[in-house]
C-alpha cells in the first residue's frame, strides 16, 4: 500500500505521502528558483545567485540554500582561501528534478 493511503491520514496530502516529502524539500517561493538558477552551470557563489533570482533577500537566500543543503539538493563547497569563497552546486539528486521543473514552466506558459 502507497505510503499517502497507509498514513494516519489515509488522503493524498498525509504526512507520509511522497508528494507532501517533495512539497517540503521544495516548496516556497524560492527554492525552485534556485534550483533552476543553479541548474543552468556546474556551480555558483552566493552573489551570483543573489543576482540571478530577483527579489530574493540575503535571509531568504541564506535559509533556503541551507534548507536545500540539509534535503541532499545542493552542495555547498568552501575553499581554505583568504577571502573565503564558497559555491554551491546541485546533487545529483536535485539534477533529476530539473526537467520535472521546466515541464511545469511549459505548462504556466501555456495554461497561466
Amino acid at each position: 500500500m502507497s505510503p499517502c493511503l497507509s498514513s494516519a491520514d489515509p488522503s493524498v496530502t498525509g504526512s507520509g505521502c511522497a508528494l507532501r516529502r517533495v512539497l517540503d524539500a521544495v516548496g516556497g517561493k524560492w527554492k525552485i528558483l534556485l534550483i533552476v538558477a543553479l541548474s543552468q552551470t556546474d556551480e555558483l557563489r552566493y552573489g551570483e545567485l543573489r543576482k540571478l533570482v530577483y527579489g530574493i533577500t540575503n535571509t531568504m537566500l541564506a535559509s533556503s540554500l541551507k534548507e536545500l543543503e540539509a534535503d541532499g539538493l545542493v552542495m555547498r563547497t568552501q575553499y581554505a582561501e583568504m577571502p573565503v569563497r564558497v559555491e554551491y552546486s546541485l546533487t545529483d539528486r536535485a539534477r533529476t528534478l530539473v526537467p520535472i521543473l521546466m515541464e511545469l514552466k511549459d505548462w504556466g506558459e501555456k495554461n497561466l
